[in-house]
């Protein structure tokens, strides 16, 4: 979110942002909003995907943007097991037991409308969608997933770790190496 003080054309205005961003990031698009438009509290759902290595070859042209789930755990994830369980944490709940701050003095209920697990060759992607997102909630959703893809946990405890309320009986923080936002919708 920007203010220009003289209109620009906005073919001229990509090309300089993606010349000067670092090469880890590029724009794509460029949307004239109001000026009061703020992009984190106007957004109404956002997309987050984690990616899972499980082949037994490193991608190591992908190593910095996925979990290389082999080097720490021996064994093959049920991802049907991953998606029932990822169907009770969808709805309105409160998170609070999937949330790294403790000390959370807001709501911490949110919307999660979908988790998706999708299996590939050599990786498990998953997709959360929802109304927003508690610090490190997608990365603890997902260590607590993969958990139940081990058979350490059973689908049907996510009811009682939401009810928890507590940090201790979610699973662990998967590593940020496979987390990115994919996608933020607006109104």
């Amino acid at each position: 979110n920007f203010h220009l003080k003289q209109p620009r054309n906005t073919g001229e205005l990509l090309d300089g942002l993606n010349r000067y961003l670092p090469e880890d990031i590029a724009v794509s698009s460029l949307t004239e909003v109001d000026g009061r438009f703020h992009s984190r509290y106007q957004a109404v759902c956002k997309t987050y995907r984690y990616r899972i290595h499980t082949g037994a070859v490193p991608d190591v042209f992908a190593r910095r943007y996925v979990y290389d789930y082999r080097i720490e755990y021996d064994g093959k994830l049920d991802t049907a097991k991953m998606q029932e369980a990822a169907k009770h944490l969808e709805g309105t709940h409160d998170f609070k037991s999937f949330c790294g701050n403790t000390r959370m003095k807001k709501s911490t209920v949110r919307t999660l409308y979908e988790i998706r697990v999708e299996e590939h060759e050599s990786e498990i992607d998953l997709f959360f969608t929802g109304n927003g997102f508690l610090q490190n909630m997608v990365r603890i959703l997902t260590g607590t997933l993969i958990e139940v893809g081990l058979g350490k946990r059973k689908a049907e405890t996510m009811t009682g770790i939401l009810a928890a309320l507590d940090r201790q009986a979610a699973g662990y923080t998967a590593p940020a190496e496979g987390l990115c936002l994919q996608q933020v919708f607006y109104e």
